[in-house]
């Protein structure tokens, strides 16, 4: 067996769940490193298995309640109207419809119509161009389908 595959038994055979078996037995003794870890980890689970948790205090109980019900008479203020999950669809849905209609009338976004035309010829007349024509030049294979039907029909 090799180190690491005894690594992954280790926290096992610490805790005496999986049986030790010779090819485990001849790798202890030949590997001092994982000898001592398994040495250290079974003083661990000892220590574990000997340690026993503190008692809480007698008033532990009569203070959790009492603050309680010191929450409980708290007025809630605005900020607690935020968790309740209908307000919060609401505020998003009006958010939503407040920025569409900054966007639509005229905040950030320009109709086609509002912008000025170029003249034609120059670099942004041509871009305008390009862009209002932006669906025909996409579709180059339906006009060369169209060239190629033109040739039949005049050279039959």
């Amino acid at each position: 067996m090799t180190c690491t595959e005894i690594r992954d038994l280790m926290p096992d055979l610490a805790a005496g769940q999986s049986a030790v078996t010779s090819e485990v037995n001849q790798h202890l003794r030949t590997c001092p490193a994982c000898a001592g870890k398994l040495a250290e980890m079974r003083q661990t689970m000892a220590m574990l298995d000997e340690w026993r948790a503190p008692e809480p205090s007698p008033y532990f109980d009569v203070r959790l309640r009492a603050r309680l019900r010191e929450q409980e008479t708290q007025p809630a203020g605005w900020w607690q109207w935020l968790r309740k999950p209908a307000l919060a669809a609401a505020l998003t849905v009006l958010l939503a419809v407040g920025v569409g209609l900054f966007y639509n009338q005229g905040g950030i976004y320009r109709a086609p119509e509002d912008v000025a035309q170029a003249e034609p010829g120059t670099a942004v007349g041509d871009l305008q161009a390009l862009d209002k024509n932006h669906e025909l030049y996409t579709d180059f294979e339906l006009l060369d389908d169209l060239e190629v039907q033109h040739d039949v029909v005049q050279n039959p």
